[in-house]
């Protein structure tokens, strides 16, 4: 399949949008949710959290599995898990299945990172800062495009409508994808990390708990505390266990990369100071005007001052591409946290009419967009191409633990500075002008963090080209990675169709490696321009029986050293891949049974090998 840049970038960028719907729907209908669901408000609240938790949870998840079974895959995925949510969601008025649709809604937000990786993969150099920084800013941009829409189908008709017609847009989004966005050829094959998906999964549970229900519980309690202190157990021992899988689910050595960690950890700032935009200014537009400082504006008329946000986070993707372009990502980071926090401190003065508002949503959207963009190109120039997936999805949960945290921080804020307002406890100007220094704060600390990310080097760049073979032809998808004297990654990519890859290679000596899914890697010096070529041997690979389950079967090679080991499944069968082609010898051992040796030849593809195993107390006859 084969689509223009365009059409694949639009289509990506739509499902994008259709996720940050989703996340905004519920704003509307959070005063009503109690009368809605027939439930007292601190039950209610969980409508909210459950999207957290499972967003939490699928992003990095989903990120692996793309990685590994491929990335438009996970992304249907995705989003047919947001169409049910919807559907669910749409056709109830209980809490409990709602909570089920909302769960299910939060499992789209891996479609974002997922969609920034197949850009990587498919999209041409020149069009991919463009692409991505679109793609990046589609969670603001349909979040604050539907505020308005949203709004008005919750004061005009059934909210019903709002989770239905979600779920038409998801469908929409899915067709599009199958139609026009192909599966990217890139993919890291391996196991997939249960235990540590597990263990992720608990360590955000228990943090995301902590963060967004402490203001309900009381910082200071017991259960609060409880959760917070689970967090940080779980979260030392997931680490303490990925460094030490083979094939982890997070690399936590690529994440403690310089350029990695610093934008992930800039990433929950921006994250904290995005939402806290999206939170305040809708409560003070519809407070009543009676108050001295409320505007009294309706609900439609709140989401449309704020909706400048999307449009300025929109017009930023091209202008942060052309930035990135010119002075790098770092640049364009710096820049839009910087716009984001004027927006702030100009947002203290102007809460006096809806336009001034206007004003400072449009300049929050504006530092978001610069911001949003550049923090893919950052990610992505520090990983390996077959990871690009989830180290999106690790950024992007890094911009879900930011918004989390700004939104127990904000409620609490509000909830404790408040004035009496007829009878009813009301924020007060000071709880509003208190979350605004607290987001121009959180943009200093962001500003300060990425002042350390490595700016991007500037050496006379030369074009590397080449085409990768197989003894049956050329290869299409093998990831082909340049490599710095000192080891580190300087550029990577993926063959296309035809086998060819092109890499820009800076001035200096460099090791340039190429591997494929089934065949041996090769490696080659390269110190400038020019063109390498590669032909790949294909390994080997030993299946058969062995007539019992969980025995131990290592090959040897002529020399005695061990080239592979695995353990037969429940039904005896195994499979010993990675072989290159020679003489082994495939030794099998189970308790109970007489250790068994068998001498085989391994070509270029599988050879199968049937062995039966003895048991210890078995008579031989002659």
């Amino acid at each position: 399949m084969s689509s223009s840049p365009g059409r694949l970038t639009a289509v990506l960028a739509l499902a994008g949008v259709v996720v940050a719907v989703m996340q905004t729907l519920m704003v509307p209908l959070l005063a009503d949710l109690p009368s809605l669901l027939h439930s007292d408000s601190s039950d209610t609240a969980w409508v909210i959290t459950i999207t957290l938790l499972t967003g939490a949870v699928a992003t990095p998840v989903l990120g692996r599995l793309g990685d590994m079974y491929g990335k438009r895959r996970m992304m249907l995925v995705a989003l047919s898990l947001q169409v049910a949510g919807s559907l669910v969601c749409g056709l109830t008025t209980a809490l409990l299945p709602m909570m089920i649709g909302r769960g299910l809604q939060g499992f789209a937000i891996g479609a974002i990172p997922l969609g920034i990786s197949i850009m990587r993969d498919e999209l041409p150099p020149e069009r991919l800062g463009g692409a991505v920084g679109l793609m990046s800013s589609s969670l603001g941009i349909g979040g604050a495009f539907a505020l308005p829409v949203a709004a008005l189908v919750a004061e005009h008709f059934n909210w019903h409508i709002l989770f239905l017609g979600a779920a038409a847009l998801g469908l929409v989004s899915l067709v599009l994808i199958v139609l026009v966005v192909p599966e990217s050829a890139v993919r890291s094959p391996g196991r997939f990390d249960l235990p540590g998906a597990i263990g992720l999964s608990a360590a955000l549970v228990c943090l995301l708990l902590a963060i967004s229900k402490g203001g309900d519980w009381g910082w200071g309690s017991t259960r609060t505390l409880g959760f917070g202190g689970a967090a940080v157990v779980l979260f030392v021992a997931w680490g303490f266990l990925q460094l030490r899988t083979a094939e982890p689910l997070v690399d936590l050595r690529t994440t403690a990369r310089r350029p990695v960690l610093l934008t992930n950890l800039t990433s929950i700032m921006v994250g904290f100071a995005l939402y806290a935009t999206q939170l305040v200014p809708p409560q003070l537009l519809q407070l009543p005007s009676a108050t001295g400082y409320g505007l009294g504006l309706s609900m439609v008329v709140a989401g449309l001052c704020v909706a400048p946000s999307g449009l300025l986070m929109m017009a930023m993707s091209p202008l942060a591409a052309r930035l990135i372009a010119a002075r790098g990502p770092k640049v364009s980071l710096l820049c839009g946290i910087t716009v984001l926090g004027a927006g702030y401190g100009l947002g203290l003065t102007l809460m006096g009419a809806g336009w001034q508002m206007a004003i400072f949503s449009a300049m929050a959207g504006a530092g978001v967009g610069l911001a949003y963009a550049a923090m893919p190109s950052l990610i992505m120039s520090a990983v390996p191409a077959t990871e690009t997936a989830a180290a999106n999805g690790l950024n992007t949960l890094m911009r879900s633990i930011g918004t989390s945290s700004s939104s127990a921080v904000v409620g609490m804020v509000l909830a404790g500075m408040t004035i009496d307002f007829g009878g009813t406890p009301v924020p007060s100007l000071d709880g509003f002008r208190t979350t605004f220094l607290i987001g121009c704060a959180a943009c200093v600390v962001a500003l300060l963090v990425a002042f350390f990310i490595p700016g991007r080097a500037r050496p006379a760049e030369t074009l590397l080209l080449g085409v990768v073979r197989s003894p049956r032809g050329v290869l299409e998808g093998a990831v082909v990675t340049l490599i710095s004297k000192d080891g580190q990654q300087t550029g990577t990519t993926a063959t296309d169709a035809s086998g060819r890859y092109s890499l820009n290679v800076p001035d200096g000596e460099h090791v340039l490696v190429c591997s494929a899914a089934g065949f041996q890697p090769e490696a080659a010096p390269v110190s400038g321009p020019g063109e390498v070529d590669f032909t790949l041997s294909a390994t080997g690979a030993i299946t058969g029986t062995v007539g019992v389950g969980g025995a131990l079967l290592i090959a040897t090679d002529e020399r005695g050293e061990v080239a592979g080991s695995v353990t037969s499944r429940a039904d005896g069968s195994f499979q010993l891949p990675g072989l290159l082609p020679g003489r082994y010898a495939l030794a099998v051992a189970r308790h109970g049974y007489r250790t068994a040796a068998v001498p085989v030849r391994v070509g270029d593809g599988p050879v199968r090998c049937e062995v039966v195993l003895v048991r210890e107390d078995a008579t031989v006859t002659n």
